[in-house]
């Protein structure tokens, strides 16, 4: 078993093509959004669905192979180890992220998800 310290494994849906950039050194980097859901009943017994959107980066080759395979709306697989940072937007004002850096990616369901 790998490291579980630290450990997030996610399936769920892209919310966009993955963004790809190169930085200064040549290292490609790529960014997407994964969405979970989770359907239960309401103390009312009303049936609700609750949506969490996940912030994915992928380093080097995964982010070649994400930008090759991965679409908006295509059902993936993602292991890897859960991250925060902080940084300065644009008026000064400090903002606060969490993301996952993906160690694994698969797809599992090439096809977009129809509701």
């Amino acid at each position: 078993m790998k490291n579980l310290k630290n450990s997030v494994r996610l399936i769920g849906n892209l919310g966009s093509d993955p963004e790809i950039r190169n930085l200064s050194d040549g290292r490609p980097v790529a960014r997407f959004s994964l969405s979970t859901s989770e359907n239960y009943k309401n103390r009312k017994g009303e049936k609700v669905q609750e949506t969490q959107w996940h912030n994915i980066v992928a380093w080097g080759n995964l982010a070649k192979i994400a930008e090759k395979v991965c679409k908006k709306g295509y059902r993936v697989a993602v292991d890897g180890k859960l991250t925060n940072r902080s940084y300065q937007d644009n008026q000064g004002n400090k903002r606060y992220i969490t993301e996952v850096i993906a160690d694994e990616l698969m797809v599992v369901n090439g096809e977009k998800k129809t509701q």
